[in-house]
């Protein structure tokens, strides 16, 4: 591949062809069933092709195609199992890798974003990327300090070819919505649409990345790399390394799956109360594994995190509401939680529902937090999705007639993903310890009150350190 694909015309044609594509393999595993062949091995073979190009096309154009590749990956768990097979080793690609862009590009891009001499800002430099993203690509290298960094290069074009591509997506995504069952893929294209301009701005991703950095600093469970230089289209960040979540999930341990699903879970819910900021890709290619020291044991790993090109600005954390209204649908209280429900926009003041089927709406959706310890499974998962998407359901029934606020759309986005990781990791994870602790709401305030005289722990902000006075006095 010579170049990332910027001309309108090719992306669209390319992108085009996808469903093309799928409509031509189900004629020609048509013709082998006629000729003979038995329908379950023509099936197998339909999906493995229909995988091999969906990788092949997202993964080449980069941009919002492989962006929602990226999205769909984390879903595949909700898939049934004889049509995930296939889809999963494709699908979960998109998470660490892609196919290159040309070294000279890579230094052209350098050289005109930080300096025709930017070669004197490290000691090393990889040509040769270590991992790819929907909008730019990470190289290896050690700044002039000697630190080990990792060198993320924005794609020539990214910004034109994202919002190409996502608009050509939005016009076959009712074709993609059988990747994900229960899941309308459009208003997950739009949004990302809607983000565009955030992602590719590398000085808001910088500055939330030093705010994850500075207040997880000491943190013993969560590892924030920090930030080294940033300019247009180039950020540079301390280099991590670790196992990357994907490998956790095709090989780990039962002891580093639970351990990673842990500190997931922790990180997704005490992120916002603690920065503001809630993490927004959580798809696994932005998670590692670290061990504290050699020789480590698993529930002493910690969680690095990656990328933070894509976050929500919560200022006072997570809306209360959600902690309310599963702690009510928890107790029991079908009528609170639909009061609630309707108050914040969830149900329309056009649309009348009976608060007790709203409550057997929700209840199979918040087990996880109804026990002490919950395994979360891809089996889990997929009876969720089949729930929700078969339209004899009362539940499909049910779920039409609800609406997502606008401002509650990354957080249900970004909760799913994170559900999604956790049944790809089948991790037993205590959940409600971290909704206790971290989740406006979900602890009523009496509780709070009557608690023991230990409350729980919830780390002060930092106060930013003075700057070191020269000897002699400023």
């Amino acid at each position: 591949m010579s170049d990332l694909p910027r001309k309108a015309v090719t992306r669209t044609a390319k992108l085009a062809a996808l469903p093309l594509g799928f409509a031509g393999r189900a004629t020609w595993g048509l013709g082998k069933r006629i000729g003979g062949r038995s329908a379950e091995l023509v099936a197998r073979e339909v999906q493995q092709r229909t995988a091999d190009q969906l990788f092949k096309t997202l993964g080449e154009l980069k941009g919002g195609a492989m962006k929602l590749g990226q999205a769909l990956s984390v879903f595949e768990s909700a898939l049934p199992e004889e049509i995930a097979g296939p889809y999963r080793a494709a699908l979960t690609k998109l998470q660490e890798a892609a196919p290159p862009l040309p070294a000279a590009t890579v230094h052209a891009v350098l050289a005109e974003r930080i300096g025709e001499d930017w070669r004197e800002y490290f000691l090393e430099f990889e040509d040769k990327p270590s991992a790819a993203a929907s909008i730019g690509q990470v190289h290896r290298g050690v700044w002039h300090d000697g630190r080990e960094v990792a060198v993320k290069v924005q794609y020539p074009g990214a910004g034109e070819a994202l919002l190409s591509d996502l608009t050509q997506l939005s016009r076959f995504a009712r074709l993609l919505g059988p990747l994900v069952p229960g899941m309308d893929i459009k208003p997950l294209i739009k949004e990302m649409r809607d983000r565009v301009s955030e992602e590719l701005d590398y000085e808001l991703e910088a500055e939330a990345q030093r705010i994850h950095a500075e207040e997880f600093a000491d943190d013993p469970d969560v590892v924030i790399p920090g930030v080294v230089h940033q300019s247009d289209q180039v950020l540079v960040t301390e280099w991590m390394d670790g196992v990357p979540l994907a490998d956790v999930i095709a090989e780990g341990t039962a002891e580093q799956r639970d351990r990673a699903g842990q500190l997931l879970a922790r990180f997704l819910f005490s992120g916002p109360a603690r920065t503001g900021l809630l993490h927004a890709d959580p798809h696994p290619g932005n998670f590692r594994l670290l061990p504290e020291e050699e020789g480590a044991e698993a529930g002493e790993w910690r969680l690095g995190v990656l990328d933070f090109g894509t976050v929500d600005r919560l200022p006072g954390g997570l809306p209360g509401t959600i902690g309310e209204s599963l702690r009510m649908t928890l107790e029991g209280d079908a009528a609170g939680v639909y009061g609630l429900l309707r108050a914040e926009g969830f149900v329309k003041e056009s649309i009348d529902l009976e608060p007790d089927e709203v409550l057997d709406y929700l209840l199979p959706i918040i087990e996880p937090a109804q026990v002490e310890e919950f395994a979360f499974s891809r089996g889990w998962l997929r009876d969720q999705a089949a729930r929700i998407a078969d339209p004899r359901s009362p539940a499909h029934q049910l779920g039409r007639q609800l609406n997502l606020p606008p401002s509650y759309l990354l957080i249900h986005r970004v909760t799913l993903s994170t559900i999604g990781v956790l049944c790809q990791l089948g991790a037993a994870v205590r959940l409600r310890d971290e909704l206790e602790a971290w989740l406006p709401g979900f602890v009523a305030e009496s509780e709070e009150a009557e608690g023991s005289e230990e409350p729980v722990f919830r780390p002060e902000s930092r106060e930013p350190e003075p700057e070191p006075v020269p000897e002699g006095g400023a």
